[in-house]
């Protein structure tokens, strides 16, 4: 028969194994805890980001707030935060000097740009076409660019700093039109200007956007107006981007497209109009963290079909186009991502 220890021995043993249990559970819990803590890493940074977007009524302004309820639900931890600007030269001077980490640029603009931090501009990827629209009333006596000249209408020809101002200057220029002399310019954008057409204070406007704008589908609702046909001026006006652009040689800026009768179901006549179109960047800044870019990427080409509802031309974003960022370089993270999805 085994000796009995003491009760007060038997009391002592007892505790040491409970401590030593207790201190053995612990051990285990911390390295469970830093296992799961390291397996919950994203894996890129979190906190806030911004994005310079567009006017109101923009289709620049839409398309940020429908990524933005991509992100997150994509991207625990991230909150993509967005700026409103006057358009794409706005937003690249935004991403440049880092005021915002994300933004959207056509392809014209960002050749056109020539403000500090240029250098650091990186692409995420291509997006959607821009459709040059020059919006007129139904019974307007402009059914050619060149209708214009020396009647001194009052022409919306986009906010000061906009894209929309740089194609309509561009546009009004190769069409041999002056301000001043064959017609009067106003600084409206997309936001001010079906309201001003509508009221008559002014008597066409320029815009430069995805199919379609909702500022101009809610104009058709209200008003008689159609699309004149700018399509002709397409070699004209790559021949301009790249005389003038440094950014544009040897690269296409500007091509005919057609701007077809879906888009505005609403204007009269209904036709399918010829028109200027160029492509759309998503734009970075290079020293936006690569991992946080990869994920991004990611997130656009996810979310294609939910922004395509309501940005329609947004449907043909793909990863086979998406990697055409010409101008611009792309992004590391954003190589990362076409990489590893190559089809």
């Amino acid at each position: 028969m085994p000796p009995t220890l003491p009760p007060r021995l038997r009391r002592l043993l007892g505790l040491r194994r409970v401590r030593i249990g207790v201190a053995f559970l612990l051990v285990v819990a911390t390295a469970l805890g830093g296992w799961l803590g390291a397996s919950a890493d994203p894996g890129y940074p979190t906190g806030t980001f911004r994005m310079a977007t567009g006017t109101q009524s923009g289709v620049y302004a839409l398309y940020g707030s429908l990524l933005q309820a991509a992100v997150d639900k994509e991207l625990p931890g991230v909150r993509l935060q967005l700026d409103q600007s006057v358009g794409g030269p706005d937003n690249l001077a935004r991403i440049a000097d880092g005021r915002d980490d994300f933004g959207i640029a056509t392809a014209d603009a960002v050749a056109h740009f020539t403000g500090p931090g240029k250098d650091q501009l990186r692409a995420v990827g291509e997006l959607y076409d821009d459709y040059v629209q020059l919006v007129v009333p139904t019974d307007s006596p402009v059914h050619s660019i060149t209708d214009l000249k020396g009647r001194g209408l009052r022409v919306g020809t986009g906010q000061h700093g906009s894209g929309v101002e740089l194609i309509a200057d561009r546009v009004l220029a190769l069409a041999g039109l002056k301000a001043g002399r064959d017609l009067q310019e106003f600084p409206y954008g997309i936001a001010d200007a079906p309201a001003a057409l509508e009221a008559h204070r002014i008597d066409a406007f320029f815009w430069s956007g995805g199919l379609p704008t909702e500022g101009i589908i809610a104009l058709t609702k209200r008003a008689q107006v159609r699309l004149v046909p700018l399509g002709w001026l397409a070699t004209g006006m790559d021949q301009v981007a790249q005389r003038t652009d440094v950014g544009a040689r040897n690269t296409q800026i500007y091509r005919t497209s057609t701007v077809p009768t879906s888009a505005y179901p609403d204007s009269s006549p209904d036709d399918s109009v010829s028109t200027l179109a160029v492509a759309n960047l998503l734009v970075t800044r290079a020293n936006v963290p690569s991992s946080l870019v990869e994920r991004m990427t990611q997130v656009v080409m996810n979310s294609r079909d939910a922004i395509g509802q309501r940005v329609h031309s947004a449907q043909l974003v793909d990863v086979r186009s998406a990697i055409y960022t010409e101008p611009l370089p792309l992004a590391e993270g954003a190589r990362r991502y076409y990489v590893s999805v190559k089809p």
